[in-house]
């Protein structure tokens, strides 16, 4: 039996399949399909059938997530004191920390230091940062930071909770909605790009705290567990979505892993890509126009490889 047949067999449970009976592609290591059924596959990464219950979706999935910045086996070349001392010259003057410089008990100041938490970390990463040097762009003395936040992964969870709750907040609503699955993606992708166009720093801190392997922050006790856990349910809201338009003929039978890794790249890493992204569209990733065109190509990829 040729490897065709063989992959044939494996969904179908026999060695007569139709192109009608064919799924998507499955990769040699996924496990077969039940024998007869056809079905999309969900991720097993971040939707596993269980997902609502007690247990960290890190440990669910059989491993952990780690932010960019902490050394890699191989080495990571690390930026100079006096890039550092640059970049937080820039986030100072800004915004992220001028205007900061007001007394502890002063109302919002907790939200200040995130916001300029949330600007270092998006530039170095969870190891790049310090404490104090949180503390210098804000204003404050390290010990009053202390008053806020005891440690540097409170702080770093409390950010990346807080952009994704920005996310949810806007993205959960447009799931909800009413229409057809093709109406609700779309429209569920146009808010993730306004949320990601609005707050330059939450894709480039989506990108090196989450997407990266070791262990962060699932390991991290029950305030990483809730961070994670929030990301999941944001990225099976938009799988759910595609297996229901699979399910009812609106999309095309894709392999739903790799339709989210599509998504997910045309819109988070986009908006993470810096220089380089803007050099390939030729004009800053964050503009009104170029925001406006994210949406159309969007719409073109939906409508060309998605919608049946």
């Amino acid at each position: 039996m040729g490897a065709s047949s063989r992959d044939q067999t494996r969904r179908t449970g026999s060695g007569s399949a139709t192109p009608q009976q064919q799924g998507p592609y499955r990769s040699p290591k996924d496990p077969p399909f039940p024998t007869g059924i056809v079905a999309p596959i969900p991720s097993p990464l971040f939707c596993p059938p269980k997902l609502l219950d007690a247990r960290p979706v890190g440990r669910l999935k059989g491993r952990s997530i780690r932010p960019v910045g902490l050394p890699k086996k191989n080495g990571r070349k690390k930026e100079s004191r006096a890039g550092k001392e640059a970049g937080l010259s820039s986030i100072v003057s800004r915004g992220a920390g001028a205007g900061v410089r007001e007394s502890l008990e002063a109302p919002g100041s907790r939200e200040k230091i995130l916001d300029v938490a949330e600007a270092l970390f998006a530039r170095r990463g969870f190891a790049g940062v310090g404490l104090r040097e949180v503390a210098l762009a804000v204003g404050l003395g390290k010990s009053s930071l202390f008053h806020h936040f005891r440690s540097k992964v409170q702080l770093y969870l409390e950010v990346l909770g807080r952009v994704l709750g920005r996310i949810d907040e806007r993205l959960r609503p447009a799931l909800a909605a009413g229409g057809g699955p093709a109406e609700r993606l779309m429209r569920s992708l146009d808010v993730l790009v306004d949320a990601l166009a609005e707050h330059p720093t939450t894709a480039r801190l989506l990108l090196r705290g989450l997407f990266e392997d070791d262990a962060f922050p699932a390991d991290l006790g029950p305030e990483g567990d809730t961070v994670e856990r929030r990301l999941a349910s944001l990225i099976c809201g938009i799988e759910a979505l595609l297996r229901e338009g699979i399910e009812r003929g609106a999309f095309r039978r894709v392999s739903i892993p790799h339709m989210m890794q599509t998504l997910i790249g045309a819109t988070v890493y986009h908006f993470a890509s810096g220089e380089f992204g803007e050099g390939l569209i030729g004009g800053s990733l964050f503009s009104a126009e170029e925001v406006r065109r994210r949406k159309e190509e969007l719409r073109a990829v939906l409508d060309h490889g998605l919608t049946a």
